[in-house]
């Protein structure tokens, strides 16, 4: 008896794990068609709207995410911008070596600008130099030119900006291109027209994006630096001989020529002295009459 109890309970125990097992697999078998009911039924209802109709499918999330592993490369963007106030002897030598210098560096001058006054001439300019030169103009204008009365130097670093326009830049393109395709296959006149005013937003959008990146581009390549050349000028023997009683009496004069301009700005305004007067009795009479009644 002994010996036939050991066979049927080794049997017994092998058809319950072969149970197990087919229960497990018919488990695998149910996740696996679930997913994919889903999947098919999701897909076969109509979108309402065009833009239900866009939806990022496996192509435009695999473009989406080439065009962020393009810009992950993108080196970094640094803007340099500087200026510069220097004394010279000579304005006319001193800009003679200016020229000198931002020919050396591959520079060029933007804007200019000349500014002559009693006590002084200045010489601004607005200076466009490419990165790699910059720092050797600034340095060449430092020797030689004049004594330096004021520097200052920036940099902006502007690599976080580039690289989120430039992604959605790549992104807008990709459903450019999408409304696109839509376009020749739509049917309805509202769909055309609803997939052209898409489009036209983001054709728009395109140009700001790109108008965006090549300011930045421009700004980054070539760095901008306002020099000012300072030159005071002598005083003549004839200003420096004059003294106090000269100094007082040119006072008196300016002090009279004011007193004689407030007068004048006094008698301008006679009308409105007339009519002050002529309000004052029309009111009086007004009220004279008031308490009468």
């Amino acid at each position: 008896m002994g010996k036939l109890i050991l066979p049927l309970f080794c049997l017994v125990l092998m058809n319950c794990s072969k149970h197990e097992t087919d229960k497990q697999a018919l488990n695998a078998d149910l996740v696996e068609v679930v997913p994919q009911e889903k999947a098919i039924s999701s897909s076969v209802s109509p979108p309402h709207s065009v833009s239900e109709k866009l939806l990022p499918d496996e192509n435009t999330q695999q473009g989406i995410q080439s065009s962020k592993k393009q810009t992950d490369t993108i080196s970094r963007k640094v803007i340099k911008n500087g200026e510069m106030r220097i004394q010279v002897g000579e304005i006319k030598k001193a800009q003679n070596q200016v020229n000198d210098i931002i020919k050396k560096n591959q520079a060029y001058i933007e804007k200019e600008q000349f500014q002559n006054t009693d006590m002084d001439d200045n010489l601004n300019l607005t200076i466009r130099v490419p990165h790699k030169h910059f720092d050797a103009l600034i340095n060449s204008f430092s020797d030689g030119i004049g004594s330096v009365l004021s520097k200052n130097i920036s940099s902006d670093d502007v690599t976080e900006e580039y690289t989120d326009v430039s992604i959605k830049l790549a992104n807008k393109k990709i459903y450019l291109e999408k409304y696109r395709d839509m376009l020749k296959s739509a049917a309805t006149t509202k769909d055309i027209l609803e997939i052209q005013e898409n489009i036209r937003e983001l054709e728009d959008e395109i140009d700001v994006a790109e108008g965006r990146l090549r300011f930045i581009d421009d700004r980054v390549n070539y760095s901008t630096l306002q020099l000012s050349l300072y030159k005071e000028k002598v005083r003549s023997s004839a200003t420096s001989k004059i003294g106090f009683g000269s100094r007082f009496i040119d006072s008196l004069t300016e002090g009279w020529n004011s007193f004689v301009s407030f007068l004048l700005g006094l008698i301008s305004l006679w009308p409105f002295f007339l009519l002050i007067p002529l309000l004052v009795f029309l009111w009086k009479k007004w009220k004279s009459r008031r308490k009468k009644a």
